[in-house]
């Protein structure tokens, strides 16, 4: 028997009417909670600020509530007040208003001192070199001012002047510098080259600012020299603008071609990316150098290139931040950095490897195990998971440094001898022929010794906790013999390991010293001279087969599914930092 129309929409009338009523009690109820606990706080600054024994600073016990509170859901949502806008001008645009030089702390005089000009920039233009201890700023005695607060005191408006007093090693009196600030711009590619082979190399440092130009000229100027193959060097970069990698993977992407798709909870958050223009090249072969600091925007170009099978990924997992952020106005010239969004490459995956959302019961989170993860395919059908960052296709054993080389950088020894090198050598020969002979080592070893040089062994650590656990449990009178025969053969050697190890201290102090003389471009070329990364990169892209292999389904795998993600059209001129 039928339902009497009349009836049937009143039934529908009351459902609809009690989803509306609910939807707005729900509603209601969170802006009730939400202005509740505004009221709260709002009432417990006031309290503080009458009735606390001490003077509350307002603006740093808020700030630090701001920051605890947007720390508790993740690293990447910010505060930036109005007078505190360099770090943020710096993450979007790579430049800033400064001298241009990374300063290190000096433990032992408790004062900052350069450690690194950035070549053509107002430090290395008006003279300053790497192992000058800064004195004084307009005066102002720096002693005990961490390398924070003399960070800002060296940054400012463009254009503005500041005496620079600083004790150079080496001189008696102290040197007074004249400095203009210059908006500093941190270069996007500090090194490219053709390789033997005709194997084409960039190093890309950076997402922000605008890479993606130098990229293209780096390239074209590449091509006219003759490459039949190129490595990318993502290694360290930890992300910036996310159009930028849309744009450099484009260039060797057809146009048309889904790269990136956010998800958030609004729809200008929710976007997909594709490549917009012709590409520069879509044959030539590619290979991506990535390791644990290859991030956010730099997996989106990995990401993008392995799950269209364009290129081999060679290193170890990158990061995993499958995040976007976007910026939003406060009041007083104030500005926020939230995450607004994740992102999921062509094939579907995100590659977010720690969840904010869900902690531990001490608010602690860990990385989302590999059990979890899900499996997705690249276009070609070759197995690829989320949830962990990108896994390269030819994955190689991170680098392992041996603990005397922490303490010996740690302590500033590596820096102390290197700036007396450099007193001692006017100039050096050009990086790719540099050497650490054998007497500059000889004198590297004195510097240590005169220095009381002390360090842990691990090792030592290790048996000693052993040690204690064994008679603990007792068996330490069962296994003494044994105890003391590892003693004797683990005891402390400075020669030793100076000696056992001065492969690797060699080479570090190789890149300290060229550094001094040839900037981050000459550190650069030290570094690649003996490096399993580009070695990997380049014997794959020198074997046809080889490479060919690498980017097909081995038997026996699926064919891929359709991509996991729903096409949606970008509004011109936004903008997201990843």
């Amino acid at each position: 028997m039928k339902r009497p129309l009349k009836l049937t929409l009143c039934l529908l009338a009351v459902v609809a009417g009690g989803v509306l009523l609910w939807s707005f009690q729900k509603s209601d109820d969170r802006n009730f909670r939400i202005a509740k606990n505004l009221d709260i706080f709002s009432s417990i600054v006031k309290e503080l600020d009458m009735f606390y024994v001490d003077t509350i600073q307002p603006d740093k016990t808020i700030r630090e509530g701001i920051d605890a509170m947007l720390y508790s859901l993740d690293p990447y949502t910010n505060y930036f007040p109005e007078d505190d806008q360099s770090e943020l001008e710096q993450m979007l645009k790579n430049s800033y208003g400064g001298i241009g030089s990374v300063i290190t702390w000096n433990a032992k005089l408790k004062r900052s001192m350069i450690s690194e000009p950035y070549e053509g920039m107002p430090a290395a233009t008006v003279g300053l070199k790497a192992g000058d201890v800064l004195m004084e700023i307009d005066g102002e005695d720096l002693m005990g001012k961490d390398n924070q607060q003399v960070s800002e005191m060296l940054r400012g408006q463009t254009g503005t002047r500041f005496k620079l007093k600083v004790q150079r090693p080496g001189t008696e009196q102290p040197l007074e510098f004249d400095i203009v600030r210059r908006n500093i711009q941190l270069p996007f590619i500090p090194y490219y080259d053709k390789l033997e082979n005709n194997v084409g190399y960039i190093n890309l440092s950076t997402f922000s600012g605008n890479p993606s130009k130098e990229f293209k000229q780096a390239f074209l100027d590449l091509k006219k020299r003759g490459i039949t193959s190129l490595v990318i060097d993502l290694r360290g970069n930890g992300g910036g603008l996310l159009d930028e990698s849309v744009e450099i993977a484009n260039f060797f992407l057809p146009r048309g071609k889904t790269l990136v798709t956010t998800k958030g909870k609004t729809k200008q958050a929710s976007n997909t990316y594709k490549t917009l223009r012709e590409p520069l090249d879509l044959e030539i072969p590619l290979a991506v150098l990535v390791d644990g600091r290859t991030a956010s925007s730099s997996e989106i170009l990995a990401g993008s290139l392995q799950d269209l099978d364009r290129a081999v990924i060679v290193g170890t997992r990158t990061y995993g931040k499958g995040l976007v952020q976007t910026t939003r106005p406060l009041p007083y010239g104030a500005t926020m950095k939230l995450t607004t969004s994740k992102y999921y490459i062509p094939s579907g995956r995100c590659v977010q490897a720690i969840d904010y959302q869900h902690r531990n019961a001490d608010g602690s989170v860990g990385q989302i195990p590999d059990s979890l993860t899900h499996l997705f395919h690249t276009a070609a059908g070759r197995e690829v998971r989320d949830g962990g960052g990108i896994m390269p296709d030819i994955q190689l054993a991170p680098e392992k440094l041996p603990n005397i080389l922490y303490y010996l950088v740690n302590d500033n020894l590596i820096f102390d001898y290197a700036t007396q090198y450099c007193l001692k050598h006017a100039s050096i020969e050009a990086p790719e022929r540099f050497q650490v002979t054998e007497a500059d080592y000889a004198d590297f070893k004195e510097l240590v010794k005169k220095a009381d040089f002390k360090y842990d062994q691990q090792t030592e650590k290790i048996l000693k906790n052993l040690k204690e656990m064994a008679e603990f449990e007792g068996y330490l009178s069962d296994a003494a013999d044994e105890f003391q025969a590892l003693e004797k053969k683990l005891t402390h050697n400075l020669e030793r390991d100076l000696d056992y190890f001065a492969k690797d201290i060699k080479a570090m102090i190789a890149v300290e010293i060229v550094k001094r003389y040839y900037y981050q471009r000459g550190s650069i070329i030290e570094q690649l001279k003996d490096d399993d990364d580009l070695k990997a990169a380049v014997k794959v892209l020198l074997d046809e087969e080889e490479y060919r292999k690498t980017l097909t389904p081995s038997s026996g795998q699926p064919q891929p599914l359709a991509f996991h993600v729903r096409p949606l059209e970008v509004q011109a001129g936004d903008w997201l930092f990843v």
